[in-house]
């Protein structure tokens, strides 16, 4: 069928020039090649592709930051691709404490542009995700026990819905909808095109640390993390990642706002466990703090490697067992990148209630995740196969799974990823998008 609508903005076919860059994403396990790229400069960009591919029947994704992790989730084959990554602006509103965002930038630019104004707001770990997309499914990071997850501070938002038709949602205006978005995850509802955050003053003081211990103390070094970690001062935010054993590393990172005397007190049960490597505790000012925890990647910032991510939260401690399960993992996994990552739960985010937003998951001691990482074709399968087998060892010890690090094995994701609220968002989907236009692996389905 001919279409009347005719796609506007920066529109890359299958075949011109700029297609290669076009269809390449961070993780290239998830390359495929669509029919048509449209980089979105304006909201009526955006209209326009969703209404040229209906008419045309074409199936639709939507990416901001090209940092979605497993397949056909932000790109599909002989599909159309509206990207927002050209749609960058960021507005301050410094006297109502509150940014209008573009939702094409990235994390890193944004949240290192604020904090050069005196404002924090969370952010994850990686420089190159896109905020479209990471805020959608909650955003974690070290800041998150002090000020909530990323999605926690979003107060409004602009979308196009499946016809093309440009909403705005608040706390007064289709509240449902702004509800959803708080962790209801990206790509479902509509695209988005405009956040609206609630910013926090940076604090006067901020540290932050590294520690680094060999491999072989993987066990004793967890333990006294996942002791410490969830009962800290609420003003610390730490991740553990421990590295395969082929890489032979555990580093413990993280944020505390306070000062360098008081951090390094607090610190004293990691630091005394086994032989540290390094130690590093560092007083910065939070613009240098930014800098220092989300170092500028290269353009695209495209990992050399595949990988395959899968996720879970800790609702109580690990026994010995599960820290086998880790360990076996890590052995087995030949990448120098594949870890196990954890993050401290608590404060800010435990406060809020489980149903007073899409993100269900509030109250656990920990978050993890775990990937391999492989390069040749021919690594796949047994890399694949290995981060199911340790899902599937895991399950006596952990609950759910985070939507920002899908995994399409997890065959019940509604409850996996939303918990109770899995019910709500499908009776949501069923009012924003009641033809489910917006569908894909893993998508929620409506319900009437």
């Amino acid at each position: 069928m001919v279409s009347k609508i005719r796609l506007t903005g920066r529109v890359i076919y299958k075949g011109d020039p700029g297609y290669e860059q076009a269809r390449q994403n961070w993780n290239p396990y998830v390359d495929t090649f669509p029919l048509v790229f449209v980089f979105a400069q304006s909201t009526k960009d955006v209209t326009n592709a969703i209404k040229w591919a209906r008419m045309n029947n074409v199936p639709i994704r939507v990416r901001s930051g090209r940092h979605a992790l497993d397949k056909n989730l932000s790109i599909v084959k002989d599909g159309i691709v509206i990207d927002v990554s050209d749609m960058k602006k960021v507005q301050l509103i410094r006297e109502k404490e509150v940014a209008i965002v573009q939702t094409g930038i990235n994390v890193g630019p944004l949240v290192k542009r604020l904090a050069q104004e005196g404002f924090m707001v969370p952010f994850g770990d990686s420089p190159t995700v896109g905020i479209g997309g990471i805020t959608m499914g909650g955003g974690m990071g070290v800041v998150q026990r002090s000020i909530g997850l990323i999605s926690d501070n979003l107060i409004g938002l602009e979308m196009v819905d499946a016809n093309g038709t440009v909403l705005n949602a608040s706390k007064n205006n289709n509240s449902d909808l702004l509800w959803a978005s708080r962790g209801g995850g990206g790509g479902n509802f509509g695209i988005n095109t405009e956040y609206r955050f609630k910013l926090h003053h940076a604090p006067a003081e901020t540290t932050v640390f590294k520690i680094i211990w060999p491999w072989n103390q993987l066990e004793k070094v967890f333990n006294a993390w996942q002791k410490w970690a969830p009962f800290i001062d609420n003003r610390l935010g730490s991740t553990l990642e421990i590295f395969s054993e082929n890489n032979g590393l555990l580093h413990a990172t993280g944020l505390f706002l306070g000062s360098k005397t008081k951090l390094t007190s607090l610190l004293e049960p990691l630091t005394s466990v086994g032989t540290p490597i390094k130690v590093f505790i560092q007083k910065l000012s939070y613009p240098n703090v930014v800098e220092y925890l989300l170092p500028d990647e290269p353009i695209p910032g495209r990992a050399d490697r595949n990988y395959k991510f899968s996720s879970a939260w800790a609702t109580a401690l690990f026994p010995d067992e599960a820290i086998k399960i880790i360990r076996s993992f890590l052995e087995e996994s030949t990448g120098t990148e594949s870890s196990f990552l954890f993050l401290n739960y608590g404060g800010a985010v435990s406060r809020i209630s489980p149903e007073a937003t899409a993100f269900f998951w509030r109250s656990p001691k920990f978050y993890l995740e775990w990937n391999t990482t492989w390069t040749q074709d021919s690594e796949a399968s047994r890399n694949l196969a290995l981060v199911a087998r340790t899902h599937q060892q895991l399950n006596p010890f952990v609950e759910g799974a985070y939507v920002n690090s899908p995994d399409q094995n997890i065959i019940n994701f509604g409850p996996a990823y939303y918990g109770t609220n899995f019910d709500k968002l499908q009776v949501i989907k069923a009012k924003y998008d009641p033809e489910n236009v917006f569908h894909f692996p893993q998508s929620i389905p409506p319900k009437f």
